[in-house]
């Protein structure tokens, strides 16, 4: 059954990227997925709100995963830096990941929490250790422009203009420098070795299956 579960989730995520929330049906979705219509039925019980719960799986399992990569990383520069490239990196191994995350991150307010939250505590630390040389009042502004850079970056991996070690390295050292970091600290912090993207701790799987009523998604 996990293993239905997650390649339910695994290809409406797939659809969702390709196609937009709308134009997904649960044919498609089984036939893509490898199982039957009724195993569909079983696992999501409202399909028109299939698109929510991707986003909240997603917007969950990518979060608990850079939070859990970025232990024993305490210098908020350097987790800045590491969150960047940590997104570009998983945008290149899973296009498919990548293209869902930069279809929807800017009309999503869940996807818009999944890259603002962390990166929000973190440049708020480092503004208040006087890491970085800006005004606290900034952060939200700062915030924002990290979320814009980042998904700019991934779609530069995506469409085959960057690799993701150069998209990354290159975006991380620009955002730090533009936070008053040095440049050469900066490039140091955005070209250093990258830890592995750890798997989700325990209880943070994706769960397609759903009671909602409201939204849409698959038809």
């Amino acid at each position: 059954m996990a293993g239905a579960l997650s390649r339910i989730h695994d290809s409406a995520l797939r659809l969702f990227a390709e196609r937009g929330v709308s134009d997904v049906n649960v044919s498609e979705l089984a036939q893509m997925a490898g199982v039957a219509r009724g195993t569909i039925y079983n696992h999501v019980e409202e399909p028109s709100q299939l698109f929510t719960q991707v986003v909240t799986d997603l917007a969950r399992e990518m979060y608990a995963r850079v939070v859990a990569s970025m232990e024993g990383i305490d210098d908020p520069a350097a987790r800045l830096a590491t969150g960047l490239r940590l997104f570009m990196r998983r945008a290149h191994e899973e296009p498919h990941w990548g293209r869902f995350i930069v279809r929807f991150a800017l009309n999503n307010a869940l996807l818009q929490t999944m890259m603002g939250e962390a990166p929000s505590a973190d440049i708020a630390r480092g503004i208040e250790i006087g890491r970085y040389k800006v005004e606290a009042s900034q952060l939200p502004a700062i915030v924002a422009v990290v979320g814009g850079t980042g998904l700019s970056g991934m779609l530069l991996v995506l469409d085959g203009h960057m690799t993701w070690r150069d998209a990354g390295s290159q975006t991380a050292e620009l955002i730090l420098r533009s936070l008053g970091i040095s440049a050469r600290e900066a490039r140091a912090l955005a070209t250093s070795q990258l830890p592995d993207l750890v798997d989700a701790p325990s209880g943070e799987a994706p769960v397609v299956r759903t009671k909602q009523k409201q939204g849409r998604g698959a038809k």
